[in-house]
């Protein structure tokens, strides 16, 4: 046998390995094929080619393995029973960028699963391995680690700190700064991962000066893209990520807040509410909801530092307010007052509005919060939603969604508007909303939160509510728990106003309050009681159960003369 016949074994025997990888990598791609390979014991068979002499062959094996892995967290176990991940920890440092980028996604394919085995991939001293690769020149090779690394993070704080104490987020602030899409969106979406879990860690993230450069994602999205990369809307998928990554920092507390609105991302965040893009939008009305959700106090005190805002038609007050002592009680009532100014200048509640009359569904949900966080803090804010025509679409939200979460979401928006004042109370009892905030809770298909939701909105307007239009179909239908808060309303009102005592009589309001059944001494007779002493008591007699009865007795009985 000749030498050429002797090396066409060897060449045959390569080809036959880089046909077996590249098929199984093809096949993996498929959810069908996935159980037939995983019964073939196609694990055991790709392990011994991650060592192959050959690189591609390596490469593709790294791939098929990634792409197995990915698909559920049995095949995930199996890599890291098959001890596969130490070589793949090994071969990150050694190997070529092509290898790298196939490890990385391997490590992310297993690490996506469970907390459990984003452990695995951290003990077998992954985490070192990708924060190196994040300086690798190839930006494919710092795309492949920084996803991995917020794979790892996102489970929880444990395995977010892990990722930090790695040295991590400096370089993935970095990574935001390239002009690379892909790159920026990755490192955006990992530095959320990180930041969503504590304070401390989104602190870390914010230290690392992490929120200037996301700010400038959004101010100046397409500057630093190429044609080819806006003919794929990166710029949208960018933004969902940026948002995101803004929302986790500022959820956490009012300084990490004050911090987000210091990076002068407003209006233009506003403007984002209109976004193509349905994530963008929901991730926007995220930032806003979690921004607001916070102290009105605290809230301004961050504005106020805010130096340059005339877009709010608003100039600043101070250089520095001190949140201490007497001066800051004094401010308070102007701090509201500005904070009530600065959102409806800036048009803030009303693009929300908009923005959940436009969409359906899940993402109306974060636009929903932010009206009723708005409108918790003051009389003033809720009066600002109130305005700009928010308690109309909030109704339509209300009988459009289907979602019961959602549509808790809505009652205790309508809850945090109705509870400040009888005015604030009228603005939603005419949107017709009362009953259908009854009719929630007494509804026996909908959820316990619905139901808890629902009860307290109601309570809340009606305690404040002295439109007796709006009140007077719950006198038929509410429950006694319920009914009681719509009596003493009715008990308020009508010894004050003699037109609205008429109206109660022809409308049936008072026949309807002396059916009511209620306990000797209970705060519902007592009501009732305040009631018909508005009236004569032959009146109160006439619309009593069973008078009709005894007059006709006394018709029975009476003998003309």
């Amino acid at each position: 046998m000749s030498q050429r016949q002797v090396l066409q074994v060897f060449e045959q025997y390569q080809k036959s390995r880089t046909q077996f990888v590249q098929s199984i990598a093809e096949l993996a791609t498929r959810p069908q094929n996935i159980e037939t390979l995983q019964n073939a014991g196609v694990m055991s068979l790709l392990r011994p080619l991650l060592l192959d002499v050959v690189p591609t062959i390596q490469q593709t094996a790294a791939l098929a393995l990634g792409r197995l892995a990915n698909y559920n967290d049995d095949l995930a176990e199996a890599v890291v029973k098959g001890d596969i991940l130490p070589q793949l920890v090994y071969s990150l440092a050694e190997q070529n960028r092509f290898y790298k980028k196939a490890a990385a996604f391997v490590l992310r394919a297993v690490a996506k699963h469970s907390p459990e085995l984003a452990q695995a991939v951290v003990d077998c001293g992954a985490l070192d391995a990708l924060v190196i690769s994040l300086e690798e020149f190839d930006p494919g090779v710092k795309e492949a680690a920084a996803w991995a690394l917020g794979y790892i993070a996102r489970h929880n704080g444990e395995l977010s700190q892990a990722v930090v104490d790695a040295g991590a987020v400096p370089l993935l602030v970095l990574c935001v700064q390239e002009p690379e899409a892909a790159l920026k969106r990755i490192a955006a979406s990992s530095l959320s991962d990180i930041a969503k879990h504590s304070p401390e860690l989104a602190q870390t993230v914010v230290d690392a000066g992490a929120i200037a450069h996301l700010a400038q994602m959004i101010l100046n999205p397409d500057a630093k893209l190429k044609v080819s990369e806006l003919r794929f809307s990166q710029p949208y998928i960018n933004k969902r990520q940026v948002f995101s990554a803004l929302s986790q920092i500022a959820k956490h507390s009012v300084d990490l807040a004050e911090m987000v609105v210091e990076a002068e991302i407003f209006p233009v965040v506003l403007g984002c509410l209109k976004d193509p893009d349905e994530y963008v939008r929901k991730n926007v009305a995220t930032l806003l909801r979690e921004i607001t959700k916070h102290t009105p106090e605290g809230a301004v005190l961050g504005l106020l530092l805010w130096r340059r805002a005339p877009w709010l038609g608003i100039w600043p007050v101070r250089q520095r307010l001190e949140p201490t002592g007497s001066h800051f009680t004094s401010l308070r009532r102007k701090m509201k007052a500005l904070l009530s100014q600065l959102i409806v200048n800036a048009g803030g509640v009303a693009a929300v509005i908009d923005y959940i009359g436009d969409c359906r569904g899940h993402v109306r949900l974060p636009g929903i919060m932010m009206l009723g966080y708005v409108a918790a803090h003051s009389e003033n804010l809720a009066m600002a939603v109130i305005v700009s025509k928010g308690v109309p679409q909030l109704a339509i939200c209300l009988a459009e969604e289907q979602e019961e979460h959602i549509k808790s979401a809505t009652a205790w928006a309508f809850g945090q508007i109705g509870r400040h004042t009888p005015e604030h109370a009228r603005a939603v009892a005419v949107a017709n909303v009362l009953p259908k905030l009854l009719a929630l809770y007494m509804d026996t298909d909908s959820s316990e939160d619905l139901q808890v939701k629902a009860k307290k909105a109601l309570k809340s307007i009606l305690q404040k509510c002295t439109y007796l239009p709006a009140l007077e179909p719950l006198l038929h239908d509410a429950p006694s728990n319920i009914l009681k808060h719509v009596v003493c309303q009715f008990s308020k009102v009508l010894p004050h106003d003699s037109k609205a005592r008429r109206l109660f009589v022809t409308s049936g309001g008072l026949k309807k309050v002396q059916e009511i059944k209620a306990e000797p001494g209970s705060a519902l007779q007592e009501y009732i009681n305040a009631i018909n002493n508005c009236y004569p008591e032959e009146i109160v007699r006439y619309y009593s159960p069973g008078y009709s009865e005894t007059l006709l007795e006394r018709v029975d009985k009476y003998q003309p003369v």
